[in-house]
């Protein structure tokens, strides 16, 4: 059955690397996810890529938003890694138009569901949390592989220093969240 949609819009922060801010846009009554690890570039935009696709394919991308974040600015308004962008587009993703941007404050009173890609992610955005209104507590934090539970790990773990079979590695880790991931917010639509 699909949502009746609101024309109504909310506005969320977004800083830029140069100090501008900018302003996404999402439809009120979709359900928003938004993906984190640590600066945007390898996982996280990864994650972003696979679940679009999967929500575009399941017929849901007038349902489910989905962006990425990291909890450094290190690489602010660069695009993903080249080997992330290697690696999913040698599975059939394109992640290349993406931009890597840091968590801001608005991020957790817009989405319904941040996904941490490991602990640390996690722990990190749980210390952010308490500094925030009320109004910023509508997010669920949650693990990435908690959806992957087959895995037996708690963290995809980070390629960025390895080789490209890590970057293989952590696709097919978070192709197989991903799909569990969407099973798990279908019940919530």
């Amino acid at each position: 059955m699909q949502k009746k949609q609101s024309d109504k819009r909310l506005k969320s922060e977004k800083t830029t690397g140069n100090g501008f801010l900018t302003f996404m846009r999402f439809n009120v009554s979709m359900y928003k996810v938004l993906f984190v690890c640590t600066g945007n570039i390898c996982r996280s935009p990864t994650a972003e890529g696979v679940f679009r696709q999967m929500v575009e394919n399941a017929g849901l991308g007038n349902e489910i938003s989905v962006d990425s974040a990291g909890i450094e600015a290190w690489h602010e308004g660069e695009p993903p890694d080249a080997r992330s962008v290697k690696t999913a587009r040698d599975n059939g993703v394109d992640i290349s138009a993406l931009r890597a941007r840091k968590i801001v404050r608005d991020d957790f009173a817009v989405f319904d569901r941040i996904i941490a890609l490991d602990r640390t992610h996690l722990r990190a955005l749980e210390e952010m949390r308490p500094a925030f209104s009320a109004a910023h507590d509508r997010a669920v934090l949650e693990l990435m592989m908690s959806f992957a539970p087959a895995y037996g790990q708690s963290d995809v773990p980070d390629p960025y220093y390895g080789g490209v079979d890590g970057f293989q590695r952590v696709f097919t880790m978070i192709r197989d969240a991903c799909a569990g991931l969407l099973n798990d917010i279908r019940r919530d639509l």
